[in-house]
């Protein structure tokens, strides 16, 4: 689903000890929301319900951070990402979220939940928005968007492999 709402460039905020909570089926719609999550997106439940995910993507968020969550998922493993998700009125809003796969008894992958919390702003400033935009620079400048996703995957997996770090390793030496 393309996000036509336009961005403000307008930070909101929620508050360390809120947590905002999502549960999707395998196809990424919602099917699950809490109060936080309706409060800084300005969405209310009856318009989120049913709805995919990526309602609330925000244009900055490079896709092959994306890629790198559904292909975690996807191998039913947990993923820690920084993401920046747009608010219904254009507004947007950074969180550190914790990506999982929801299992059934037997053990089959039947949706995925998510628990975000505000995200270090250092971290943010120093290391994220930075790297995101080189990210996002490198998937504008191809004219086919999944070669723009292709290469600047292949960017954050040269930066990792420089690091001598995985993704899940790069992440949490950020939280230091």
């Amino acid at each position: 689903m393309a996000n036509i709402i336009k961005p403000t460039r307008v930070e909101q905020f929620f508050k360390d000890d809120e947590v905002i909570v999502s549960k999707t089926n395998l196809k990424g719609h919602l099917t699950y929301v809490n109060r936080t999550f309706m409060d800084i997106s300005g969405y209310e439940e009856k318009d989120l319900i049913g709805k995919p995910h990526n309602l609330i993507r925000h244009p900055d968020m490079p896709r092959c951070v994306f890629k790198l969550l559904w292909d975690s998922l996807q191998n039913k493993k947990e993923i820690f990402a920084y993401v920046v998700n747009s608010c219904k009125n254009g507004d947007h809003y950074w969180v550190f979220a914790h990506v999982t796969p929801s299992f059934d008894k037997d053990g089959n992958v039947v949706g995925y939940h998510s628990n975000r919390r505000v995200p270090k702003r250092s971290v943010l400033d120093d290391v994220i928005i930075p790297l995101y935009k080189q990210l996002l620079d490198e998937e504008k400048s191809h004219s086919n968007a999944k070669d723009g996703m292709n290469s600047s995957y292949a960017m954050l997996t040269d930066l990792l492999k420089e690091k001598g770090l995985g993704y899940d390793e790069f992440i949490f030496s950020l939280q230091d």
